[in-house]
């Protein structure tokens, strides 16, 4: 796992070899440290995170801007939420 920050000024999560639920957990997490608007990228490869971030995002508030899988890696684009009122 590695935290890194790409050229487009996202942060990268790099959670690809992690089982449930330490995916959804780490994004959680993640989320937590970012300022509103920040965008969050996610890889990893555990399938069932194809359910479990989603559903993160939907009690969150956070926008999931982006879903792929390329090569078994699945990867989220997420927009982190502006600061409530």
């Amino acid at each position: 796992m590695s935290d890194t920050t790409d050229e487009s000024g996202a942060d990268d999560l790099d959670l690809r070899g992690l089982k449930c639920p330490l995916p959804v957990l780490r994004t959680r997490k993640a989320l937590r440290g970012l300022p509103p608007g920040r965008r969050l990228v996610v890889r990893c490869t555990d399938p069932l995170a194809a359910i479990d971030i989603p559903h993160l995002l939907h009690e969150t508030g956070d926008r999931l801007e982006a879903a792929r899988e390329a090569g078994g890696v699945l990867v989220f684009e997420i927009r982190r939420a502006a600061a409530d009122g």
